[in-house]
This record gives C-alpha cells, structure tokens and sequence, in this order.
C-alpha cells in the first residue's frame, strides 16, 4: 500500500529561494524549511510560527514537500498525512 496518492503531483523542482520567502518578506524568521515538489516554492514548517509551506499546499493545491534541511532526505503529504523518501515513488529519481 502506497502512503501517499499525490505521487503523480512530483515535479523535478529547483528550490525557489534560500530562505522562507513568505518569512523574508515580513522580517520574520523560522525553524526548518520545505520545498514544494510541485512549484518548488520554499517556506517555512508547521514547527515555524507562521507554518508557511502547510499555508501553500492548501492555497495552491500542492499537497507534497520535502524538507530543505542538510542531511534530511524525506517529504511529507499534507493530504494524506503521509511522510515518504523519494525511493518511495516509482519512476522518479532524485537530481
């Protein structure tokens, strides 16, 4: 059984930024980054105040990140409540 039926919605995606782009903009600051695997926009986790990438999976309808932290090689699903690692999904091979 798959843990996730968003695999389909996984793009080959350039990060779009350094840094929370929603959190730079208003000065603030976070604690760990995601990378939509759909748009490549990067924002800030649900353990940040103001939970930017969860704020665009739903907006936009992108529902998997990954984490954009050194050594951290998983995503998540937002829909399906499901973390995963690339080696998960069939036919995608990371960059």
């Amino acid at each position: 059984m798959q843990p996730c039926v968003h695999f389909d919605r996984i793009e080959d995606v350039e990060p779009d930024a350094t840094g929370c782009t929603e959190c730079l903009a208003i000065g603030d600051t976070w604690l760990h980054l995601r990378v939509c695997m759909t748009c490549g926009h990067v924002a800030c986790c649900d353990s940040s105040t103001n939970q930017h990438a969860s704020k665009h999976a739903v907006a936009v309808g992108h529902p998997i990140v990954e984490s954009y932290e050194p050594c951290e090689d998983w995503l998540w699903c937002y829909v399906d409540q499901a973390a995963f690692e690339l080696g998960d999904v069939p036919s995608f091979t990371h960059p």
